[in-house]
C-alpha cells in the first residue's frame, strides 16, 4: 500500500512558483498553504487560498529567512514544505530544521544538498561516479602560487571561480600567466562580498560551448530515471532566456550515453526527488559543471516532451513513494513529444540595457491554442514589486520538429498581449527569427539575433 500524501503543504515561495506548486497540491488533494511577503499580501493568485506573511517585501526578511519559513510551516500546520526553486530551495540548512520540526522537505536530503553546493567536492563526486568533468584544480586553490601552478597544468585561458558561487558572481577570466593574480584577486574579493567566503578554485575555459541541462528524478529507494536533456544556451549573465528540447548540438549517441550516466550518478550519491545536472559541451564531450538540487524553472520542457507532472512526482517521492516511471517509459514519451521551446518572459526592457519594469499590468492576454502552454501567475492589474526576479510569465510551445516549435512560437509570441510595463517578448521574436538561432550556429558568449 503507497504511503499516503500529505494533507496540508506550505509552498515557500512567490509568484509563477507558488501558482505552480498548488496546482500539483490541487490534483492530488493537499491543502496548499502560500507563504508570502506583505509585498504579495495582496497578488491575485493568493485570492482564495490560506495565506501566511512571513514578513516585509525585501526577500532577506521573508523568503530567505529559514527560521520565519519553518516557523510559517509548522503554525500553519503543514506537515510539507516545498521550496520551489530559488530563494531558499537549494539550503540545505532549511531541510535540516524542517526535519528537526517534523516538516517534510519537498526536496533532496541535506547532506546531498550540502555536497553540491560545494562545487569542487560536487565535481570529485561526480568524476567518481563515472561524469566527464571540466578540467581544472581539485579542489580550493590555496594562494595566488597555487593558481599559477594549477593554471600552468590546465592550459589557458583559464576561468577562477567561487567555491560557493552562483549566477556568474565570484567569476575572473585569466587568458595568459601574467592576468593570474588579478583575476584570482577579483574572483576571490567578489566571492567575499557575494557569499561571505573567499574560496575559489579554476577549470579551463571553454568559450565555444553549448549549455545542457539533464533533467534527473529518483526515489529514496535507489531508483533513478532521465528526463532527456535541454538546450540552455541561449542566455544574459549567466541567466537563461530560452530553453528547448531536444538540444540541436549534441548526437544522440551522446545523449543516451550521457543521459544514462547522469541517472546512474545521481543514484550513486543518494539523490532523492527532482534535479538538474548542468552540463557544458565542450568538443563532443558533454562535462559536468553543477547538479542543482532543485526544479529548473524549465522543467516545463521535459513535462511537455514526457508528459509527466514533475511537481506532482516530487509530492509522491517525498511522501515516500517509490518512483512509477521506468527508464523505457519515459524514453519512448521523449520519442514520441516532438520539439519544445521555452520563452521566458519578464518585465525588463531589453532595448534599455534590460532595465527592470516593476509597474502596473494594465492588460494582459496571453496565447492559447494546440501546442501552448502558459504558466503564470499574473493578470491584469498586478502590480509587479520591485523586490524579486521579473519573471512574467513562461511561454512553452510544442510542434513536430524544431522549425514548426520555432514558427508556432513565433505566432504564440505575437498573439501575447501586455500592457502597462516593457517586456522581453520582442527580444524572444528577434531571437527565434535570427539565421543564427535557426541555424543553430551560437553558444554561450552572445545572444543570437540580440541586439537586433
Amino acid at each position: 500500500m503507497a504511503p499516503p500524501l500529505f494533507h496540508r503543504l506550505l509552498i515557500a515561495n512567490r509568484g509563477e512558483v507558488a501558482v505552480r506548486v498548488a496546482r500539483a497540491c490541487d490534483a492530488l488533494g493537499v491543502t496548499p498553504v502560500f507563504a508570502v511577503s506583505e509585498a504579495d499580501r495582496e497578488a491575485p493568485y493568493t485570492h482564495g487560498r490560506e495565506v501566511v506573511v512571513l514578513g516585509p517585501g525585501r526577500a532577506a526578511q521573508s523568503y530567505l529567512d529559514v527560521e520565519r519559513v519553518v516557523q510559517a510551516a509548522v503554525q500553519a500546520r503543514c506537515s510539507a514544505l516545498h521550496p520551489g526553486w530559488g530563494f531558499l530551495s537549494e539550503n540545505p540548512l532549511l531541510a535540516t530544521l524542517c526535519a528537526q520540526h517534523g516538516v517534510t522537505f519537498v526536496g533532496p536530503p541535506p547532506q546531498v544538498t550540502a555536497l553540491m553546493g560545494s562545487k569542487t567536492r560536487a565535481k570529485a563526486a561526480m568524476r567518481a561516479a563515472g561524469m566527464q568533468v571540466i578540467p581544472g584544480s581539485a579542489g580550493v586553490l590555496a594562494d595566488v602560487d597555487d593558481a599559477r601552478r594549477v593554471a600552468d597544468a590546465t592550459g589557458y585561458p583559464v576561468l577562477f571561480k567561487a567555491e560557493n558561487g552562483g549566477g556568474g558572481r565570484g567569476m575572473r577570466i585569466a587568458r595568459t600567466a601574467a592576468q593570474v593574480e588579478t583575476a584570482y584577486t577579483e574572483a576571490q574579493a567578489e566571492a567575499r562580498a557575494a557569499f561571505g567566503g573567499d574560496r575559489v578554485f579554476l577549470e579551463r575555459l571553454i568559450e565555444t560551448g553549448r549549455h545542457v541541462e539533464i533533467q534527473i528524478f529518483a526515489d529514496r529507494y535507489g531508483r533513478a530515471v532521465h528526463l532527456g536533456e535541454r538546450d540552455c544556451t541561449v542566455q544574459r549573465n549567466h541567466q537563461k532566456l530560452i530553453e528547448e528540447s531536444p538540444s540541436p548540438a549534441i548526437s544522440a549517441d551522446l545523449r543516451a550515453a550521457t543521459c544514462a550516466a547522469a541517472a546512474r550518478a545521481a543514484a550513486k550519491i543518494g539523490y532523492v526527488g527532482a534535479g538538474t545536472m548542468e552540463m557544458l559541451l565542450d568538443g563532443d564531450t558533454l562535462r559536468f559543471m553543477e547538479l542543482n538540487c532543485r526544479l529548473q524553472v524549465e522543467h516545463t520542457v521535459s513535462e511537455e516532451r514526457t508528459g509527466k507532472d514533475l511537481v506532482i512526482a516530487q509530492l509522491q517521492i517525498a511522501a515516500g513513494r517509490s518512483l512509477s516511471w521506468t527508464q523505457d517509459e519515459l524514453d519512448r514519451g521523449l520519442a514520441a513529444g516532438g520539439h519544445v521551446i521555452e520563452c521566458r518572459i519578464n518585465a525588463e526592457d531589453p532595448a534599455n540595457h534590460f532595465a527592470p519594469a516593476p509597474g502596473t499590468i494594465t492588460a494582459w492576454r496571453p496565447p492559447s491554442g494546440d501546442g501552448i502552454r502558459v504558466d503564470t501567475h499574473v493578470t491584469a492589474g498586478y502590480v509587479v514589486p520591485p523586490f524579486y526576479d521579473s519573471l512574467l510569465a513562461k511561454l512553452i510551445v510544442r510542434g513536430r520538429d524544431r522549425a514548426d516549435a520555432i514558427e508556432r512560437m513565433l505566432a504564440a509570441l505575437a498573439a501575447f498581449h501586455v500592457e502597462g510595463v516593457p517586456t522581453t517578448i520582442p527580444m524572444h521574436a528577434a531571437i527565434l527569427r535570427s539565421d543564427a538561432f535557426r541555424t543553430g550556429r551560437y553558444d554561450t558568449r552572445s545572444i543570437p539575433g540580440w541586439p537586433p
